[in-house]
């Protein structure tokens, strides 16, 4: 049999074993793995000692293209998160604008995205206050899932993203369930973020250890409890993203014994990051909800290491240098965002694998089969015969220091500048074609689909 490519000599990882052999391709499909395999191939890519690793399926990803393209941009994002080891990626309905919310508004979408994204992509639509009678529209024309908030989001500008109040979101979980997709909440009580922010302002306290007051842990648990009861309410399938404490795990760990269909993820930044390291990197390391600290990252790894997190996430959330500044001293001003995409891969290898908390199975299964799965991205997220050659090669004991230079972004910031890697991602490919290498960055062009949801369950 002749293939198009063969990975000769890598450490292959799939979802059962680490097998150190070939890797043969043909037709965009992985068609064979084993010990030197005999078969001709018109390419030959010899990955010895690099870990040869399915491609991240990044189920959490802000691009604002269109509307706010100076941001972040489909061309440049995908870049980023192809050069960090990223094939697929899930786009969160904000902070475009127009947001994400209308059948009109998705489609629009997709057309920007189609031949602009290097990497596949899939698309989420938006709920927000009053749109429940698009979420059907969309669901129709392939929405892998619907996102809201809890906490405080928008701004005053026509057609940016709203987050929900507990009326808004019941009535969208109902229009939800009847499409078989998932719900991703963003779990923060607003009322007691809102008033305990205001409250640390009015007392002139507007540094760092300001905010994180401002956002407990409290104002995730709690939120995550109310959406869990709605979502039991009415059997709708529930998503939580970006949890950032153990407590708040362990309540949808608790649900899911009792029978309710949710899970979650968390962030690399929130198992890579605590409250000392954002006081350290400033504002570059704002989000919401907050680093945490080092007790409570502990717990959440805790419930990491016990299988209770679905997918690990970048929650790229990229935004201009000048939204990034504090010169006024107020954090609460800053735009409350990591971009982080580009070095997903390596950071969690690092602080997962390398630290043994996690086993190389573990470790692809939350970056890779584990989101592919929530969202029925069914040819995705593993080193299987007959599924995308989606792979990323990372050499384990390539060392480097980041810097602005070796990003992609639009705007060259991250929280991880400065930081030293222990690995690194040396080459991306999609559906068998290389995409980008470390040496010689993109030469070919956008090649990135749209994907759907293959396993949804409802009919629309």
């Amino acid at each position: 049999m002749q293939v198009e490519t063969i990975i000769k000599n890598g450490t292959i990882v799939t979802p059962t074993q680490t097998i150190r052999g070939d890797l043969a391709i043909r037709a965009g499909k992985i068609v064979a793995i084993g010990q030197e395999l005999t078969m001709t191939a018109k390419s030959v890519i010899d990955a010895t000692g690099q870990l040869v690793l399915p491609g991240m399926v990044d189920a959490h990803v802000h691009i604002n293209e269109p509307g706010r393209s100076e941001w972040e941009d489909y061309r440049t994002g995908s870049q980023a998160l192809a050069a960090g080891g990223t094939t697929s990626m899930i786009v969160m309905p904000l902070n475009a604008l127009p947001a994400r919310t209308t059948a009109a508004e998705f489609q629009r979408h997709q057309q920007i995205a189609t031949g602009q994204s290097y990497i596949d992509f899939a698309l989420y639509g938006g709920l927000v206050p009053g749109n429940q009678a698009e979420i059907t529209a969309m669901a129709a024309i392939g929405a892998i899932g619907f996102k809201a908030f809890m906490a405080t989001t928008g701004t005053p500008i026509p057609g940016d993203f709203h987050n929900v109040d507990d009326f808004d979101l019941y009535r969208g979980m109902q229009a939800i369930q009847a499409t078989g997709l998932r719900l991703a909440i963003h779990a923060e009580n607003a009322t007691l973020t809102d008033r305990m922010a205001a409250e640390q302002i009015a007392q002139g306290h507007t540094d760092i250890q300001a905010y994180i007051d401002s956002r407990p842990p409290l104002v995730e648990v709690e939120a995550v409890r109310r959406a869990l009861y709605l979502g039991r309410q009415t059997g709708c399938k529930l998503h939580f993203v970006h949890l950032s404490t153990g407590e708040a795990v362990h309540e949808v760990q608790l649900a899911r014994q009792q029978g309710q269909d949710v899970t979650c993820e968390t962030c690399v930044h929130y198992l890579a990051l605590d409250t000392e390291q954002f006081k350290q990197i400033g504002p570059l390391a704002k989000c919401s909800p907050v680093l945490r600290t080092p007790q409570v990252q502990s717990e959440l790894w805790q419930q990491v290491q016990a299988g209770y997190v679905d997918a690990v996430t970048s929650d790229h959330s990229p935004a201009p240098a000048d939204m990034k500044a504090n010169p006024d001293d107020n954090i609460f001003e800053v735009w409350g965002g990591i971009s982080g995409a580009q070095n997903n891969v390596e950071l969690m290898y690092d602080v997962a694998v390398r630290t043994k908390r996690l086993s190389l199975q573990q470790f692809v299964q939350l970056i890779a089969a584990g989101p592919a799965d929530l969202f029925g991205l069914q040819s995705k997220g593993r080193l299987m015969l007959g599924l995308d050659a989606d792979i990323t090669l990372l050499d384990p004991n390539q060392a480097y220091v980041l810097t602005p230079e070796d990003l992609y972004y639009k705007h060259k910031l991250s929280a991880y500048v400065g930081r030293e890697f222990q690995s690194r991602v040396t080459r991306t490919l999609l559906r068998g074609r290389t995409i980008y290498e470390l040496n010689r960055g993109f030469s070919e062009q956008p090649s990135g689909r749209f994907l759907t949801n293959q396993t949804q369950a409802g009919e629309l």
